[in-house]
């Protein structure tokens, strides 16, 4: 497994994950502007601008997009955001990463390996010292990969657009 950037070699992949998606009517998490961007080249433009701030969209954080890719098929089977900083609402409902694998890859330990591979990337190259995360209130299989990484839970809102209870954990750097 391996965590890179969205690439144009991977547009196809991109087109076909957001797809599955649609599909299957889930949410997709930690993927950004994805399920509003139908062509794959646009997004991985907008993933490259919110790398920094000042290319980052107004209303957006600086932020790194990453596709897990099985290196044994070259498949992505995942995607994870890591926002750079947090504004009010991602501080109080969103948190710093966002992630989701893909509904016919789940059940197999891909978002815990996901989550262990970009915490590494949060501390050495944002120089994060922790990390905010949330996940739905009956999001088992999120909480118990949070839990998994180092997670402490915090406390739950409710997030007041669209009435949901979401759990909020903490990851700090290891000394």
């Amino acid at each position: 497994m391996k965590l890179i950037f969205p690439t144009a070699e991977y547009a196809g992949q991109i087109a076909a994950y957001r797809q599955e998606f649609l599909d299957a009517g889930d949410s997709m998490d930690g993927t950004g502007a994805l399920r509003r961007m139908a062509d794959p080249m646009a997004w991985i433009e907008f993933c490259e601008k919110l790398r920094c701030r000042e290319t980052a969209p107004d209303s957006w954080v600086p932020g790194t997009q990453l596709m897990l890719v099985r290196e044994t098929d070259d498949r992505i089977v995942g995607m994870i955001d890591v926002r750079h900083e947090l504004n009010a609402y991602l501080e109080q409902y969103g948190g710093n990463i966002g992630y989701s694998v893909r509904p016919s890859e789940r059940g197999k330990g891909y978002a815990n390996r996901m989550l262990a591979l970009a915490l590494p990337f949060c501390w050495d190259t944002l120089g994060l010292e922790r990390v905010l995360i949330t996940c739905l209130e009956e999001n088992e299989a999120s909480r118990r990969t949070i839990l998994k990484n180092g997670g402490v839970y915090e406390s739950t809102v409710l997030e007041p657009h669209d009435r949901l209870r979401i759990q909020r954990y903490w990851i700090t750097r290891p000394t």
